[in-house]
């Protein structure tokens, strides 16, 4: 239906001086200094802005142009409400997708739902809000990435926080939440890998000495299983009792980074659990469970940070640089170190690669001049049985004329003459080759 203008007409639009507008029914008409004519639109459709400059009156744009681009915008808004995967009717917005996608992943077999969960609470939803997934563009992706970094963020929180956005959208395709991928970001910002931080022997005594005198009476526990398995955080804080078994030394993790694993603890640190859960009288459930005044609803205690700030203060070191995942850089490096030969070390850490052990090799160049020194000495005892290798590689024709000499010495002119009664025996083998009969000629010396 034509829309009826009053106020935007053609005499009203003639009269205007340099700098004026008129407008009306979301079109805008306004008179320039060089004397020409400009119209913009300037409305909402389905609740986004639309605010566009249709052209100039000298181009030849009317104001019959603008109303026609108004149309064009309502029936593409139209057109992609109708284009919603079957049985949907409504838009879908960040802020209750991410609600449900986490709910979804508990239901299932979700993998760190946790910092998912952490990552969408603490920056995701509090900068897109409400936004329609489809409105996820690749540009809006790239302003998040722009606005991350204005915040100091580091490149690695700034992928693991795409990477959660890239997972919801991909699931939300899969749930019918949306028809399609609506962007994803040009590019992932590059790491910084080449340093990674861990604790020393005598900087890891110190930290369990100001664990055990610290107020939280959870905290020494966390780190010396950190120290001694290389756990992640989440792994360690969701471990369950029914879960250790004493006799083979184990803990089992149902729900670990790369998939369920037997992660093999030390005898000390067995003696300590163990006294630990007679002591706390734990029979089943988490370890850590929830404490204090602020029940997590899970159940167990969600976060170790503000104890564990306090206690690496105390021990003189820095809280920024130290953090709860440097106790697992701290034990897969010293299990390099100790000559552990990276498939095990593999093994005990739950790294889902061998590359991603392999970078734990080059920290200390310690145990690699150790090995270099083990080469050494290879070398050197080879030098006191160099007469004897030289024997074993012998060319087999410098063998032959040393057995003939040997053999010209005892005075007979063959192997039969020398040796009688074998004489038959070795033409017999000897049709088997030379080699044979020459080993009897050795056995018979």
């Amino acid at each position: 239906m034509t829309k009826k203008f009053d106020i935007l007409t053609r005499p009203n639009m003639r009269k205007l001086e340099p700098g004026q507008r008129v407008q009306e029914h979301g079109i805008i008409f306004e008179r320039l200094t060089n004397g020409d004519g400009r119209f913009i639109v300037n409305i909402r459709v389905d609740t986004k802005r639309v605010h566009r400059t249709v052209g100039l009156e000298s181009e030849g744009v009317t104001r019959e142009d603008a109303e026609k681009f108004i149309e064009q915008a309502r029936t593409d808004a139209r057109h992609e409400r109708l284009n919603l995967p079957k049985g949907r009717k409504t838009i879908v917005g960040f802020k209750e997708a991410s609600q449900k996608y986490i709910a979804r992943l508990r239901e299932g077999d979700g993998k760190d739902i946790e910092k998912k969960e952490q990552r969408l609470k603490n920056h995701l939803i509090p900068y897109f809000k409400s936004k329609p997934l489809m409105e996820l563009t690749s540009f809006e992706l790239e302003r998040y990435k722009k606005y991350r970094k204005g915040k100091e963020a580091m490149p690695a929180t700034i992928n693991r926080e795409l990477a959660v956005i890239s997972h919801l959208l991909n699931r939300a395709v899969e749930w019918d939440w949306i028809s399609h991928l609506p962007g994803k970001p040009k590019l992932l910002l590059k790491e910084d890998n080449a340093r990674t931080v861990y604790l020393t022997p005598e900087q890891c005594n110190r930290l369990l000495e100001m664990a055990k005198s610290d107020r939280n009476p959870q905290i020494y526990l966390f780190i010396l299983i950190g120290l001694e398995t290389a756990m992640r955080k989440t792994e360690i804080l969701t471990v369950k009792v029914e879960n250790i078994d004493f006799t083979t030394q184990t803990i089992f993790i149902p729900k670990a980074k790369a998939g369920a694993r037997v992660q093999p603890i030390t005898r000390r640190l067995a003696e300590c659990l163990g006294t630990h859960i007679s002591g706390h009288g734990l029979r089943e459930g988490w370890l850590f469970p929830s404490i204090g005044n602020f029940k997590s609803k899970s159940g167990y205690s969600t976060s170790m940070e503000e104890a564990f700030r306090r206690v690496v203060t105390n021990a003189g070191l820095d809280a920024k640089e130290i953090t709860p995942h440097v106790l697992r850089h701290t034990a897969t490096t010293h299990l390099v170190q100790a000559g552990v030969d990276l498939p095990t070390v593999q093994a005990i850490t739950g790294h889902k690669t061998p590359s991603m052990v392999y970078r734990y090799s080059h920290h200390n160049n310690e145990h690699i001049q150790q090995a270099m020194d083990r080469l050494q000495e290879k070398y050197d005892s080879g030098k006191k049985n160099e007469s004897l290798t030289q024997e074993r590689h012998r060319p087999l024709k410098t063998q032959k004329s040393q057995e003939a000499k040997k053999l010209s010495e005892t005075g007979f002119s063959n192997e039969k003459e020398w040796y009688p009664q074998w004489g038959e025996l070795i033409n017999t083998i000897s049709l088997h080759g030379p080699l044979i009969s020459r080993l009897f000629v050795k056995l018979a010396a």
